[in-house]
């Protein structure tokens, strides 16, 4: 067992917290200032300090780059558990992590001639750190609390707090110094936050967090007896995982349309939206820390509805479908906005208001799908097969994010991006409706399979509800 550490408390709870907090923060801002610029780099010319791709192709390596980042943690996460402790797995990564940021960072004249082998070394040191360091920080918020601490809810609610609001500052200030000085610049501030999440784990994790993540859990599971006999899943546990693959293969359909934020609306937002305000003009990448912020704003008031709701409350697979039906007004809110300003073909120039309504939307079907598809894993998984059913439900995100790169590489350029753009909206639309009408209709079937592990009959608490709607940050990126 790890000893807790004996630090003290701030506002209730372990200092450790707090660490962990400011740990995901910086991280969180380091990858998101990186993501909302990533593909903007690509596609700018090389006078400008790209590389002058074509959107096909920079949308094609944006959704293989997310691909990787979902699955490196399955081989980061067991590195962890068997060799390096979590700990140790955390920094390594950061430091991994820091260095992508800053390789991608090294100006062009330095690196002429080989500038894309450079941009690739950087996104492979990113891809891996990000392994060693998603899958084992928010373990260690668990490991803060004694099993049973009716504080544990309230600490993960702060701890997605901080991966929201890194996930929003991000964005706003590698966008922001990407548009006023370079592209490199801007990795390498995003990169100046990863280094600051890892100084601060290796200065103050030894005061804060005690032996907490030091020894690899494989290690410390040893003490515990084990029978050694493998029986047959039962009944109830086929059951069970009929309906984690079923929401699995749902979730593909979600993450496909979701992650055209990063990519597709990343171009859209640059090209086609009118970005000036009060004679300033918004970088397209400041777009990217809407989901957090609206995270943020509407977490709480989701949560108060499911607890408003009580007996009412509609049950996981419901709320699957509700969330697939938000990510289908989000595109046909893009829809109608081609639809009543599209009259300029290829200098159409939207209202941002339309792009904000659609990061609205999105967020809305992520905190009504997100957490109930980590929730389900979780309670309906026989333990003998956790990991490797978590596995599955990661691996289907990341198979979403390689569609989503490949739907989104056929907007195409200039004036027929327009036409092209109407078809990706309404084929994502409709699938994410017809997706959401199967869903629903599956849903009490569904119920059936899960024999009770649904239990709308528990009380919950609204700190509960946000703690649940809040993880849904630590799917992300």
């Amino acid at each position: 067992m790890s000893t807790l550490p004996k630090a003290g408390e701030f506002l209730g709870h372990p200092k450790g917290l707090f660490l962990l907090f400011g740990t995901e923060m910086w991280e969180r801002f380091g990858y998101y200032g990186m993501r909302a610029i990533l593909v903007l780099y690509l596609v700018a010319m090389t006078q400008d300090g790209g590389f002058g791709w074509s959107n096909a192709d920079a949308l094609s390596l944006y959704g293989t780059f997310t691909m990787a980042v979902y699955l490196t943690p399955l081989f980061g996460g067991w590195l962890a558990d068997n060799v390096l402790g979590q700990r140790k797995a955390i920094i390594i990564g950061g430091i991994l992590m820091a260095a992508g940021h800053f390789t991608m960072g090294i100006p062009h004249s330095i690196v002429s001639g080989i500038e894309e082998s450079v941009f690739y070394v950087g996104l492979t040191l990113l891809c891996i750190g990000n392994g060693l360091f998603k899958p084992n920080i928010s373990t260690m918020v668990g490991d803060l609390y004694q099993e049973g601490d009716k504080r544990r809810d309230g600490a993960f609610t702060i701890f997605y707090m901080g991966i929201n609001l890194g996930g929003a500052l991000g964005p706003l200030i590698a966008g922001y110094v990407a548009a006023v000085v370079n592209w490199q610049a801007g990795f390498i501030a995003a990169g100046i936050g990863m280094v600051i999440s890892v100084v601060m784990q290796m200065i103050l994790s030894k005061k804060y967090l005690g032996d907490i993540g030091v020894v690899p859990s494989a290690k410390l599971s040893q003490q515990q007896s084990e029978s050694g006999q493998k029986e047959p899943l039962t009944k109830v546990e086929k059951d069970r995982i009929k309906v984690i693959f079923t929401m699995s293969v749902f979730s593909i359909i979600f993450w496909m349309g979701f992650e055209q934020a990063g990519g597709l609306m990343n171009l859209f937002a640059n090209d086609y939206t009118d970005r000036m305000l009060m004679g300033f003009e918004i970088p397209a990448s400041w777009f990217q820390s809407l989901n957090s912020i609206f995270i943020i704003i509407f977490a709480p008031i989701v949560a108060m509805i499911w607890l408003k709701l009580d007996q009412k409350e509609p049950n996981s697979p419901v709320k699957f479908a509700i969330g697939l039906v938000f990510l289908a007004l989000g595109f046909f809110t893009m829809m109608l906005a081609l639809a009543t300003e599209g009259g300029n073909g290829g200098a159409l120039q939207i209202s941002m208001i339309w792009l904000v309504l659609f990061y609205l939307f999105h967020t809305l079907g992520e905190l009504c799908l997100s957490p109930i598809g980590l929730s389900m894993v979780s309670k309906l998984a026989p333990l003998r097969l956790a990991s490797l059913l978590m596995g599955i439900w990661f691996l289907c995100t990341a198979i979403a994010n390689k569609i989503a790169g490949f739907v989104g590489s056929f907007l195409g350029e200039g004036e027929a991006a327009m036409e092209n753009a109407m078809g990706i909206f309404i084929g994502l639309g409709a699938t994410a409706m017809i997706s959401a009408a199967l869903m629903y209709f599956l849903s009490d079937r569904l119920v059936d399979w899960m024999h009770g592990a649904e239990g709308n009959h528990e009380p919950h608490t609204q700190e509960h509800y946000l703690s649940e709607e809040l993880e849904v940050s630590a799917s992300k990126q």
